[in-house]
């Protein structure tokens, strides 16, 4: 298994979008380990995946302090590959973690707080084996903390040395606003926002937040692009046996694989047939018709998985008549 930094090459199967108006490109796609990389895997299974991701040109890999399980495990896993087969190629890669969630028992271990977000950061960074991540997320917004403390504890993580830039994650608009100020004032590296968003999940869009980010410049990352996999050819006849939901459970429900859904599911895999997709390579290249998104971020279970939705890069276009096509389909069961 080769690796595409062996060349010192790209060869043209990914494409590198910025993140907003800053310096740094990121992979269309991106590989997430929020699944399948904690203990309960099977390590050469995540280093096969890893190693797939490279090849291919994905760079980025994405993490959080709670990705697991158990948590801390996903970070522990890539810190053993990091440590061993990609120890040459840390220049090449954007490795992101993240911290808000809860993580540890106690007063100090969630939210927001200084404490607890240098404190996270400095425990990642010794489950990675890095002096330094590239990008250092808040996970989740604070009502109990002032920003101003959170996004000061972000700008003084980037000024010690331990992140090169700094995001926020899962922030409505009026949040994100209130962050962005902060942050500009202090100048620090804020270049991207991470939050779900889907042909199912357009609360994004009815948030205003897409038009922020794009209106303001700063990159936006999406999670969940595939809504767990009912964006896939996984459910299209129901739910099998061996999926997620029958084998873990713990983010999609079998309730959500309703009748009307995999009937949209259906419908969906008809126009992503047209257009010579399969229904996930369908679903990401509709999220990065826009130039505004930096990246999508894909979570896998196996190889063959990335590597077909790699092939969404290929064909990131849509008509007119495409896109009203898969707002009727999707109506009835799209989050807003």
């Amino acid at each position: 298994m080769g690796y595409i930094a062996d060349a010192n090459r790209y060869d043209g199967r990914m494409e590198y979008r910025f993140c907003g108006n800053s310096g740094l490109k990121l992979p269309a796609v991106s590989l997430g380990l929020w699944h399948n990389f904690g203990h309960t895997g099977v390590y050469e299974n995540m280093k096969e995946m890893l190693f797939t991701a490279f090849d291919l040109g994905i760079t980025h890999f994405d993490l959080a302090n709670n990705y697991g399980p158990p948590v801390g495990s996903a970070e522990e896993n890539l810190g053993r590959v990091l440590a061993t087969d990609l120890k040459p190629y840390r220049d090449h890669l954007v490795i992101s973690t993240k911290a808000g969630f809860q993580h540890w028992d106690g007063p100090y271990g969630n939210k927001g707080s200084r404490k607890y977000m240098i404190a996270s950061l400095d425990q990642s960074l010794k489950r990675l084996g890095l002096e330094y991540v590239d990008i250092f997320y808040h996970h989740c917004p604070d009502k109990d903390c002032p920003i101003e403390e959170t996004m000061l504890a972000l700008d003084q993580i980037v000024r010690s040395g331990k992140a090169l830039y700094v995001g926020i994650s899962n922030y409505g608009t009026q949040r994100a606003k209130e962050a962005l100020a902060v942050l500009r004032e202090l100048k620090t590296p804020f270049i991207i926002d991470q939050n779900r968003y889907s042909i199912l999940d357009r609360n994004a869009e009815k948030d205003g937040l897409k038009d922020f980010l794009a209106e303001e410049k700063i990159g936006l990352i999406t999670y969940s692009p595939l809504a767990q996999g009912l964006l896939t050819d996984r459910y299209l006849n129901g739910v099998p046996e061996d999926s997620r939901i029958r084998t873990d459970g713990r983010f999609l429900k079998e309730a959500a694989v309703t009748e009307a859904q995999v009937q949209a599911s259906r419908s969906l895999n008809e126009i992503a047939q047209r257009r010579g997709q399969t229904l996930a390579q369908m679903a990401l290249s509709w999220i990065l018709k826009d130039e505004s998104t930096t990246s999508v971020l894909i979570g896998a279970s196996r190889a063959s998985q990335i590597r077909d939705c790699v092939g969404c890069v290929k064909n990131t276009s849509f008509t007119p008549e495409e896109l009203a096509e898969i707002d009727r389909i999707i109506e009835p069961v799209v989050k807003r």
